[in-house]
């Protein structure tokens, strides 16, 4: 018989917020008449913004039509999205529109990329971090085992406040990846541009490829953040960009996002990263939605962009009410101003235990740090994606009921 995946079978057992739901649906079978309200995972909740649902909807109706209708289009997006991405979101990083490639998320992209790299490949990641970036690597063989605190293979790199949340650049794996998130899920912190020039030069030094997460990018609202990887010189040398319109825009379930890949990043043999990528687009995707795409167009319209800080705007606001309700609790938190995510420490405590507690008097679902690797263990990341009155609700259930 075939044999399995061997990095299937090194995987832990339940990916962490599925483990989050399943406690949940106990949690409210047990106890029918409770008012659940998640804090909890990053999913956004307010509907999408009138201009940028005009777009879908014309998208879809354009398909309808014998000019308008389109079978497969360019794996690697609309040019048309392209150019506006580049010109959007990279006017201070000169990033050419055919080294933007659409996709269908930036999570899906993050396991695609491993393709590139291989088995083979050190990987090192910031911790706590996103599982994807862990799980993507066992899947495809780059990682061993789980080890009880982490997974053989994999150089975590502490991030915690004696080291204001950025890495030790010392402990960078030679020829590797590093998968670096800014503004950093699950911590909230965000990387200043002293800190991403640090980290540029010493990936170059060592000869790695950082693997930037920028999804949460536009949260950031200090202008002396940089937003984007790119705009640290060296950096196209040496990264490669993920970003998505899920969090900004709401596409969390209409799937689109994009990765920038420069033609200056060369692999050890010369070859260049951007013609891989480029075949992986076209031989295992056949591209995002069309009908994404043109909700993607819309939002990046001046009327979409406008809609889009508005709603970022409105879930920053909820990240100050929870940010509130931590400081009368006596909680020390980071995140929350630049970032949607608050990272709540809780001394001395198991993160499993602190989850259970707030769910159970407070009947607030969070998510346990400790799914987030190592130096997650008594920390609780509280997500400010929520309706305004059940984000007050809940506080005003910490505040009274965790005294």
């Amino acid at each position: 018989m075939i044999k399995r995946n061997t990095g299937l079978a090194n995987l832990k057992a339940g990916y962490l917020f599925p483990e989050i739901a399943r406690r949940r649906r106990e949690f409210a079978a047990a106890n029918p008449g409770a008012k659940i309200i998640s804090l909890g995972i990053g999913n956004t909740t307010e509907p999408l913004t009138a201009h940028v649902d005009a777009g879908l909807v014309e998208g879809a109706r354009r398909l309808g039509t014998e000019k308008g209708y389109s079978g497969y289009g360019d794996e690697q997006g609309l040019t048309a999205l392209r150019e506006r991405i580049a010109a959007v979101f990279y006017a201070k990083a000169a990033i050419a529109d055919d080294e933007v490639f659409v996709s269908d998320g930036a999570k899906c992209d993050i396991g695609r990329l491993q393709l590139l790299f291989g088995r083979e490949a050190k990987v090192a990641v910031q911790d706590p971090s996103y599982p994807v970036y862990v799980d993507g690597s066992v899947l495809v063989g780059a990682a061993g085992a789980w080890q009880g605190s982490g997974y053989a293979g994999i150089q975590y790199l502490p991030c915690n406040a004696a080291n204001g949340y950025f890495p030790d650049l010392a402990q960078l794996p030679a020829d590797g990846l590093i998968y670096f998130c800014s503004p950093n899920n699950p911590t909230g912190a965000v990387a200043t541009r002293a800190q991403l020039t640090a980290l540029v030069a010493a990936a170059r030094k060592v000869g790695s490829v950082v693997i930037f997460d920028a999804a949460y990018a536009e949260f950031i609202k200090d202008p002396s953040l940089p937003k984007s990887i790119f705009e640290i010189p060296g950096a196209r040398e040496c990264a490669i960009e993920v970003n998505s319109f899920s969090k900004p825009i709401g596409f969390t379930g209409v799937r689109l996002g994009w990765t920038v890949v420069p033609k200056e990043l060369k692999y050890a043999s010369g070859e260049t990263v951007w013609a891989d990528w480029n075949r992986i687009c076209t031989t295992v995707f056949n591209g995002a939605s069309n009908v994404a795409q043109y909700g993607g167009l819309a939002a990046l319209e001046p009327a979409g962009i406008a809609e889009m800080r508005a709603t970022i705007d409105f879930y920053l606001g909820n990240a100050a009410l929870i940010r509130t309700a931590l400081k009368t609790l006596g909680v020390s938190c980071i995140g929350g101003d630049n970032a949607p995510y608050l990272w709540a420490h809780f001394p001395g405590r198991a993160s499993w235990d602190v989850f259970a507690e707030i769910l159970q008097k407070c009947h607030v679902v969070t998510t346990p740090g400790s799914g987030f690797g190592p130096a997650g263990e008594g920390f609780i990341r509280f997500s400010s994606f929520g309706h305004r009155a059940d984000v007050e609700e809940a506080c005003k259930r910490l505040v009274e009921r965790l005294r």
